[in-house]
């Protein structure tokens, strides 16, 4: 088939493949092809920000970036953050391998579904990994009490909570959060991953990095990729006290961060308006993309917080099937959460696009409906 993919590029990873890996299985076919499956915000940077790194890319590409702390202290000041409480990293994959080495030692509580690496870095490195199952009956909605009970019951040394979560977009208020710090200010290390916490609009200053700041035992990941739709360029940061951030920077290898990441955090400064739009823009297609999506019978949309939406198909709907459809015949890549912990086939997460992308996609599930529903009408000639 011109564009088809053979389906066992997804089963090559707990993840799904690149853009890249596809677009070069797709060929002619990945020049149409639309992404609901990396969490990406479409509104920025603006096209005005990548012509100005395109103007520039050759030497951004020649040179040497300069040194982490010098970029690190740029993003905190645009940030408004003390530079002594930030380490930054070559994306936020990069700081959950080294949590675990550095401060993993025997146990870690984390809920699933969530992140794969928050399950799979400690696993492959021996350590015990303490699953709390989000229950689907309860819209996969963490209890904050039952997970405590849940640490303590294991004896967990170390606890993550993302918020929101992935795949489900779940968001826990603030003040939850910081009650979660202080019951576990015994424990070797409290995790917050605010990944995607920039989307949240149910509350005005939802992240707790100010709280992080002063407790000894709490750091919080931030992912630049994931808010800034710069998903190729890898960086990410933390946020900790002095001490706990002091020794993420002095862990990390020496010019781990490249010279387009630097163009960029020295750029956003000036572009912090048009971030801000951005997320109001996403805001309100999420909002527009959950009705349509609820307008369809055979699927049931969780509500969100982040920048996608977790949606469960209908039983008799595989979604393998239907991720296979609409990448082969609608040249439409979305993500089927059977390889996810805790969840299954039935469910698929699909990124916030804009209207006109959602009008595809939607076209297309009713298309795999109605291919479906031909191929198993009885036949009316003998």
């Amino acid at each position: 088939m011109r564009h088809g993919v053979d389906s066992d590029v997804f089963g090559k990873t707990a993840h799904s493949p690149s853009f890249f890996e596809l677009a070069r299985k797709m060929g002619d076919g990945a020049q149409h092809m639309v992404d609901f499956c990396i969490p990406c915000n479409p509104y920025f940077p603006t096209p005005q920000m990548f012509a100005s790194l395109a103007d520039n890319l050759e030497g951004i590409l020649k040179f040497y970036p300069s040194s982490t702390d010098a970029i690190a202290g740029q993003l905190a000041r645009t940030l408004r953050l003390n530079p002594a409480t930030i380490a930054m990293s070559n994306g936020s994959t990069e700081i959950i391998t080294w949590i675990d080495h550095l401060w993993i030692k025997e146990s870690v509580a984390i809920p699933i579904p969530t992140f794969g690496r928050w399950t799979d870095q400690p696993m492959e490195t021996g350590k015990r990994v303490d699953m709390f199952p989000l229950q689907e009956s309860e819209g996969f909605e963490l209890n904050i009490d039952a997970y405590l009970k849940f640490i303590r019951a294991r004896g967990s040394k170390v606890a993550v909570l993302c918020n929101p979560n992935n795949p489900d977009g779940g968001y826990l208020p603030r003040r939850e959060i910081i009650r979660f710090m202080d019951e576990l200010a015994d424990l070797d290390l409290v995790i917050i991953d605010e990944s995607f916490i920039d989307f949240v609009e149910v509350e005005r200053n939802p992240s707790v990095v100010s709280e992080a700041m002063i407790r000894p035992n709490v750091v919080v990941l931030k992912s630049l990729g994931k808010n800034f739709g710069l998903h190729g360029v890898r960086f990410g940061y933390l946020v900790a006290n002095p001490a706990l951030a002091k020794r993420m920077a002095t862990t990390l290898p020496k010019w781990n961060l490249n010279s387009l990441a630097e163009a960029f955090v020295f750029m956003l400064g000036d572009h912090l308006d048009e971030y801000g739009e951005s997320l109001v823009k996403l805001s309100m297609d999420r909002y527009r993309m959950g009705m349509e999506l609820s307008r369809l019978p055979e699927l049931q949309v969780y509500p969100s917080q982040a920048n996608f939406l977790l949606v469960k198909l209908a039983p008799d709907v595989d979604g393998v099937e239907l991720r296979d459809y609409l990448l082969h015949k609608q040249q439409v890549f979305i993500r089927e959460c059977g390889n996810k912990l805790g969840m299954s086939g039935q469910f698929v997460r699909l990124v916030v696009r804009p209207e006109a992308d959602v009008d595809r996609l939607v076209s297309g599930i009713r298309s795999f409906g109605n291919s479906r529903w031909e191929m198993e009408r009885p036949s009316l000639v003998s």
